[in-house]
């Protein structure tokens, strides 16, 4: 063979390869990962609540019709940094040691984004990181201002290429956009895939809003949306019922305005109107009332207004991001990749607005620890399915690394779903019936809700508010994040237990847990909840003895 049939040949076979690297790669289901920040189930079409009426997310309730929807979808610690812990270690918050709002991942424990590039995909993120160190993908371009919360109004990201650093330091790089941040960012994200992705390649790509977060600093464009609309308001915003316990009420109701920021006055250090009425607040939203008209109401008219204009706020936000996510949808269908590609979406934890007048996450109550969650991929997923299976979001990982094709590593705590998913709902033998759930922030920030721990299953929900801070006062080091959280974090708060029955308290507005005819299956919670803490290594009794001497005495109160 003459050199020039060899050159020839050798190109023939270079071609080959190429083209079977590249049909190998279009098997191989693309991986696009959209969350939100604080998008709380309720504000959904598809989960039946008080809001649905209002059809607040048109384009992601066709993404979820057309996939499988997850009704009992959970996070394991409601708040942000630690949520995202989680999702990007499959590990429970005391393992991969994200506790609280000052915590970060080490960029080599990034273990889904690690495991994924290890099957051939290309990996990319996009907008809300809020972990603190380099992130490992192959590309990103993440917010950094606010200690990487990022602004909503012209904010300044940093990508691959920049030197990663603090923002405001000597050494910070980064690019400021104008704009509003969910238009902005999905701009990034169309031009990732556009023009910078490897297209021999699938990808796996996280796009995450900072919608519709705190502040709900909306688009101009969205100021006379539901202007004239009533929103529906739940009704424990004015009566709570028996919700609640001493914890987050006191004795005699003695904490009420210090526990749980509220939409109302109640709590007089942190309350919606406070902020909401007020010159910065406003600044870019023009609110129907001016400050000194607001100012004056009194009682249910205050209540009333103000929530009228938060929830307003709030779904302007959320439409912002639908509308948003369909620029990505209408890209995909554009180029032939909608099919092939594994859409999943989700918030990082649920959110109150207004029940049991509260706003804000952080409790283990339904609205703030139910997470929306719907996946969508024709070539596995039936249309129009549904399920109670339990999981949560250390699941999230080992699930996208068993779609990809991989398995998930050992050192991951959570459970791959994927089998749920392709059997249209059906449970696998032995798959979890309960989830473990652990706020740490012991009275953090002006929201003030005490720490605490539980088990929610199916049907029941038990609680155990221990209300000490994670660190003993008494001991050096204390002052660890005192600048950060507020000065509160050091005041103990009354311990106690709840329970409810969610098949006939779905609102839980009665704190069952001293009736008698629940003895027995809050004894048998307990005993699953003990046993829980042992398997996920959250006994405290090494590192927070403190905590543990609380617990173990009133285990049996």
């Amino acid at each position: 063979m003459n050199s020039k049939s060899l050159l020839l040949g050798l190109a023939a076979l270079v071609a080959i390869f190429s083209l079977t690297e590249k049909v190998n790669a279009q098997k191989k289901p693309n991986i696009l990962y959209i969350m939100s920040d604080d998008h709380t189930s309720q504000a959904f079409g598809i989960y039946g609540s008080r809001l649905a009426t209002l059809n607040p997310t048109p384009t992601l309730d066709k993404i979820a019709n057309e996939g499988m929807i997850f009704d009992n979808c959970f996070v394991t610690n409601s708040i942000c940094t630690p949520s995202r812990a989680s999702i990007i270690t499959g590990q429970y918050s005391q393992k991969n040691g994200v506790l609280d709002l000052e915590g970060d991942v080490e960029t080599a424990h990034h273990y889904l984004p690690q495991e994924i590039k290890k099957l051939g995909y290309q990996t990319a993120l996009v907008g809300k990181w809020h972990l603190g160190n380099k992130p490992d993908f192959d590309y990103y371009n993440v917010f950094m201002e606010h200690g990487q919360q990022g602004s909503y109004f012209d904010p300044s990201l940093t990508e691959t290429g920049m030197n990663y650093a603090k923002y405001g330091s000597k050494d910070y790089e980064g690019k400021k956009y104008k704009g509003h941040s969910s238009d902005i960012i999905t701009d990034i994200t169309l031009d990732w895939l556009k023009n910078k992705r490897d297209k021999n390649k699938p990808f796996l790509l996280m796009h995450q809003f900072k919608a519709p977060h705190d502040d709900f600093e909306y688009a101009p464009r969205y100021k006379d949306y539901l202007e004239d609309t009533f929103i529906p308001e739940p009704a424990s915003l004015y009566n709570n019922g028996n919700n609640g316990s001493i914890a987050t009420r006191g004795e005699d109701d003695k904490l009420i305005h210090e526990i749980g920021s509220s939409v109302s006055k109640r709590n007089t250090i942190r309350h919606m109107g406070m902020r909401m009425w007020s010159k910065t607040y406003t600044k870019n939203n023009n609110p129907k009332l001016d400050i000194e008209s607001a100012k004056w109401l009194e009682g249910n008219k205050y209540i009333h207004e103000t929530y009228q204009e938060y929830l307003k706020r709030y779904l302007r936000c959320v439409k912002g991001v639908d509308d948003n996510v369909a620029r990505i949808v209408e890209y995909l269908k554009k180029e032939g990749l909608y099919d092939n590609t594994i859409i999943v979406y989700t918030g990082d934890q649920g959110f109150m607005l207004g029940e049991h007048d509260y706003i804000d996450k952080r409790w283990m109550y339904e609205e703030s620890m139910r997470m929306p969650f719907f996946v969508r991929y024709p070539k596995k997923i039936k249309a129009g399915t549904r399920t109670d299976a339990i999981i949560n979001n250390t699941d999230f990982a080992p699930t996208l690394i068993d779609l990809a094709g991989g398995k998930a590593p050992k050192k991951m705590q959570g459970h791959s779903f994927e089998y749920i998913l392709k059997k249209e709902g059906k449970e696998p033998k032995g798959w979890q019936q309960s989830t473990y759930y652990r706020y740490w922030m012991h009275m953090a920030h002006a929201h003030a809700n005490p720490a605490h721990f539980g088990i929610r299953t199916k049907q029941y929900k038990l609680i155990f508010f221990y209300g000490k801070y994670w660190v003993d006062v008494n001991k050096p080091g204390a002052e660890w994040n005192k600048k950060s959280w507020g000065n509160r974090f050091t005041m103990d708060t009354p311990v106690a237990w709840e329970f409810y029955d969610l098949g006939v308290d779905p609102k839980e507005m009665n704190n069952a847990y001293n009736d008698p005819k629940y003895k027995e299956i809050i004894a048998d919670l307990k005993e699953q909840l003990k046993t829980k803490r042992k398997e996920l290594n959250e006994d405290d009794g090494d590192k927070f003895p403190h905590i543990q001497k609380v617990i173990d005495q009133h285990w049996n109160d």
